[in-house]
């Protein structure tokens, strides 16, 4: 699997398999150990999926060693506040029976997220995390956490696909040695995204899926996509994208299907702010 340095030297694989609402744990323990076998090495969980236990279990049954693997998890916003946000990681790792996290995120940029972020530094320092970050964080905020904190973040996890492409925030998140990393780059197929006509075109030249495809834009942007599936097949599949390289063409292609609007809601709707802060997890 080929890597990613972050602004720490820890390298991190191109490539993730994320675990959101895979919430029945035998299912989840067997994603994780069949994403692993078709050779996907980011593991990437959160406290708010409900499911950390699923793969903590999938860890201590593969035969992949500990240190080969990098797994990611995230502090929701009801943990937020330094004493609770630093118990809570301590609590994650536990579940997951783990010794240490490769990278812990705070999952939303709401509450008392600067005491959280303490936190992680923290636990950073102390050797429980070897690289820490944020997600969902827009430029405004990312910029202004980045301005105040002892370590900046190594990772922002964020909303990027074909019809949202970030390409303004990738901007910041770069000024400040931040790398992207992609949740629901398929947008969860929304606005018909598996038969778009450009996106089939340009698999058709490559012999390769849609899926491919995006993944394959996302690496060439230098963004870190997660995809997720419960199907060994496209696991495999979705993993199979280092052996072809989209032409310039084909990236200015996709870059004009931009709509620079999010496929589910702005973190700038005082609704959605309402609705996240007020979710139970």
């Amino acid at each position: 699997m080929e890597t990613v340095t972050l602004n720490n030297g820890v390298k991190m694989p191109k490539a993730g398999f994320g675990v959101f609402q895979v919430k029945d744990e035998a299912q989840c323990t067997q994603s994780v150990l069949d994403a692993i076998d078709a050779g996907y090495r980011l593991i990437d969980t959160a406290q708010s999926y409900g499911n950390e236990e699923a793969v903590g279990k999938a860890i201590a049954q593969t035969s992949v060693p500990r240190e080969e693997l990098f797994i990611t998890t995230k502090v929701w916003i009801s943990n937020y506040r330094y004493e609770k946000a630093k118990q809570s990681v301590l609590d994650s790792l536990k579940k997951m029976n783990l010794e240490y996290f490769d990278l812990v995120l705070l999952h939303q940029p709401f509450k008392d997220y600067y005491g959280a972020y303490r936190a992680l530094e923290d636990l950073y320092k102390e050797g429980k995390i070897r690289a820490i970050g944020v997600s969902n964080f827009y430029p405004d905020r990312l910029v202004d956490l980045c301005l105040d904190a002892q370590i900046v973040p190594a990772i922002n996890q964020i909303e990027v696909n074909v019809f949202n492409q970030q390409i303004e925030a990738q901007k910041w998140n770069e000024k400040y040695g931040v790398q992207v990393e992609a949740w629901a780059p398929f947008a969860e197929g929304r606005n018909n995204m598996f038969t778009n006509p450009v996106l089939q075109e340009i698999g058709d030249q490559y012999h390769k899926s849609i899926a491919q495809v995006i993944l394959r834009w996302l690496v060439q942007r230098n963004i870190v996509p997660l995809a997720k599936s419960v199907k060994k097949e496209r696991m495999e599949q979705n993993i199979d994208i280092f052996d072809f390289e989209l032409s310039e063409a084909d990236m200015k292609k996709i870059e004009a299907l931009d709509e620079k609007k999010s496929s589910f809601f702005s973190h700038y709707d005082p609704a959605t702010v309402e609705m996240i802060c007020g979710l139970k997890r």
